[in-house]
């Protein structure tokens, strides 16, 4: 029982292993052609490209019912109205496809994103922009530059995501005001926490 028990966790480490090095590396291009997103807020198809603005564009993977993404919830309000002052757009990401057709559907999509006064949220289909930048979590952001198009940073949006109240250094908010200064951002890149996507199994 034991030895199987170890060939599994052996099995579950390398599989996050490989989660890891999936994920989009700091300094890549925004990919912005070839994927449409639909917001349900509006039923309108747009591109990341189109979201961003010359001071940067952040993408927030999330979901509706994840605890850690209702414990964010003040947390993801605050990183929304600094990213307002700050002129850098946004798009929120919900890739939950196996759960598409309950908590996560359109329609439940909507009263989320609405009550929370979301500036848009997209129903990403079959996961496909999850698995361009290999998110894993809800929540999990990836900043890009407005100026160059790379990513810049990724992560979590500060150091206590189990308890934003605790948090003492708000990583996101320093690459805000780092990225439009025009200094070095660092941390570049921290460890998402969260639940998983709910990416449908093959």
């Amino acid at each position: 029982m034991k030895k199987v028990f170890g060939l599994l966790l052996a099995a579950t480490f390398s599989l996050n292993l490989q989660a890891q090095k999936s994920s989009m590396p700091i300094g890549t291009q925004l990919p912005a052609e070839g994927y449409n997103l639909t917001d349900v807020l509006t039923n309108k198809e747009t591109k990341l490209d189109d979201l961003k603005t010359d001071k940067g564009l952040l993408v927030i993977f999330t979901c509706n019912t994840c605890p850690f993404v209702i414990k964010n919830i003040d947390r993801t309000r605050e990183t929304l109205e600094a990213a307002q002052a700050y002129g850098i757009g946004v798009a929120l990401v919900n890739s939950n496809e196996a759960q598409r057709s309950t908590v996560d559907s359109p329609e439940e999509m909507t009263i989320f994103g609405k009550k929370q006064g979301y500036p848009n949220y997209f129903a990403d289909k079959n996961a496909a922009l999850a698995d361009i930048f290999g998110a894993s979590h809800t929540p999990e952001v990836f900043l890009f530059d407005g100026k160059t198009g790379k990513l810049v940073y990724k992560g979590a949006m500060d150091d206590n995501p189990g308890d934003p109240g605790s948090a003492k250094t708000l990583y996101l908010k320093n690459a805000f005001v780092n990225l439009t200064m025009g200094r070095p951002i660092e941390p570049k890149e921290t460890k998402s926490v969260g639940c998983s996507i709910k990416r449908v199994k093959s």
